[in-house]
């Protein structure tokens, strides 16, 4: 049994071999959409097929923005480059100035296009972007291929996470999302173990292997092609009721229920994406665009300039490696604590409990002098801030209805990546500031921390609650 079926309460063996959930009379069958069909089935293999194939390009996705931390800080002592602190904020930046863009425009065009055939593109641009970055000699050559990989990157996570909360029960609809986000962790990890296993072993190419490992998602976007269903609201909404039926039936079977005559699917509005700020939703869209602008200040400023800080503080590159593995590992158990509160305590509760120990770990590794209070707050920063990403990413599709999910989900993205950019060009200030240790910055990432708790207050809650279509 895998941590995630664990979490969720069924292993392998038991989504199929259940009792099947008795079938409906025919009376309720007819006042049954497609889309409730899904909602009132239990986690099957079905939705564990699609929760890992989802989870395997979300951990690539999470494994290349943990690579350039670890490689900008290798680039740094490369005598070819020999980049100072404020270049590398330069290449640190410029990625998600394209996950930026990549966010608004993913969101988008899944809206149009498809989930699926938006998600499986994004991690061939990425790929593509990598490969090329790892060849790159010059800093703008850096700098494009980077922001090229931040395209691939920034579309790809709200389109994903759309897709999985599209899919799942209603039961289970934000314990699965947040499973969906733990293979963040997974690809953190990895990226970790490449920079302390790889990139100290292998010469002068070694940040350019770690890269062409990066390019590996060339490969899976063939298996994800085949693997990951389309959305079945987002068929719908296409006039594409076949292969609607053809879905939602094979997650039926899975499950062991006998398929029923679903009632005719209703034509959706023409996607207005200006209702986002109209009376109706613009108190929402400020509030979960105020909560992902502060969460993407504090990680993305802490984590990608994480080990560039701690071989500072400690004098080694290889100990910092080392320390950021191990601070890395913590994400892992605050995503499944996360997921298992997430559906006791609701989505507000649970956000609001993990961002504010996220502002008091902060807080105290800004203070840390020594090893061991460094790997303990961090861990619990680690954790924390990790858990916290996971319940916003389950809450930000809920809260919007079918033909806005995508885009509204890409914009409350692009919003956060705009703070993503701006952080890493801060920490050299902040570095400046407290003359040249971290405590500064980790002070301001935990007032940001204590902004988006206060910001996620104000988030409505549909723990239970049936997606909007």
């Amino acid at each position: 049994m895998t941590a995630a079926e664990s979490t969720l309460g069924v292993s392998a063996r038991g989504a199929g071999a259940s009792k099947a959930p008795e079938p409906l009379a025919d009376a309720d069958a007819t006042t049954l959409t497609r889309n409730e069909r899904l909602d009132r089935l239990p986690f099957n293999r079905a939705h564990r097929k699609l929760l890992v194939a989802s989870g395997i390009g979300w951990a690539f996705d999470a494994m290349d923005v943990g690579l350039v931390s670890f490689v900008v800080a290798a680039i740094a002592a490369d005598p070819h480059f020999n980049l100072g602190a404020v270049q590398k904020s330069w290449v640190l930046s410029i990625g998600f100035i394209g996950m930026a863009v990549g966010a608004a425009l993913g969101g988008w065009f899944a809206d149009r296009w498809g989930r699926k055939t938006v998600f499986t593109a994004t991690m061939v641009v990425f790929g593509v972007a990598n490969g090329a970055m790892a060849f790159s000699w010059t800093l703008a050559m850096l700098l494009a291929a980077r922001f090229v990989i931040g395209l691939g990157l920034g579309a790809e996570l709200p389109v994903a996470s759309t897709l999985v909360s599209e899919f799942s029960p209603t039961k289970q609809r934000g314990r699965m999302t947040v499973l969906l986000e733990s293979f963040w962790a997974v690809g953190w990890i990895v990226a970790a173990a490449i920079g302390y296993f790889v990139i100290p072993n292998t010469g002068d190419w070694g940040w350019r292997w770690a890269l062409l490992i990066g390019a590996l998602p060339l490969l899976y976007a063939i298996v994800a092609r085949r693997q990951l269903p389309e959305s079945v609201r987002f068929l719908e909404a296409q006039g594409r009721d076949e292969e609607a039926e053809r879905s939602v039936r094979y997650f039926e079977a899975a499950s062991g229920v006998k398929p029923v005559a679903s009632a005719k699917a209703v034509k959706l509005p023409k996607i207005r994406t200006r209702e986002l700020f109209g009376r109706k939703y613009i108190g929402v869209t400020v509030a979960i665009w105020a909560t992902w602008f502060f969460v993407n200040f504090s990680y993305y400023g802490a984590f990608t300039w994480m080990p560039s800080l701690l071989a500072d503080q400690f004098g080694s590159l290889t100990k910092s490696f080392g320390y950021t593995l191990a601070i890395s590992l913590a994400q892992l158990p605050g995503y499944f604590l996360a997921a298992w509160l997430v559906e006791r305590w609701g989505r507000r509760r649970t956000l609001s409990v993990f961002l504010a120990v996220s502002a008091v770990a902060a807080f105290l590794f800004s203070q840390s002098v020594n090893v061991p209070q460094v790997l303990g707050f961090g861990m619990l920063l680690s954790a924390s801030n990790l858990g916290a990403w996971g319940v916003l990413y389950a809450v930000t599709p809920e809260i919007y209805p079918t033909r806005l999910r995508g885009a509204a989900s890409g914009a409350a993205a692009a919003c956060g990546r705009v703070a993503a950019i701006i952080a890493p060009l801060l920490v050299p200030w902040f570095l400046t500031m407290s003359g040249g240790n971290k405590s500064v910055a980790f002070i301001v990432f935990a007032v940001a921390f204590v902004l988006a708790c206060i910001a996620a207050l104000f988030l409505p809650e549909k723990t239970g609650a049936t997606l909007d279509d």
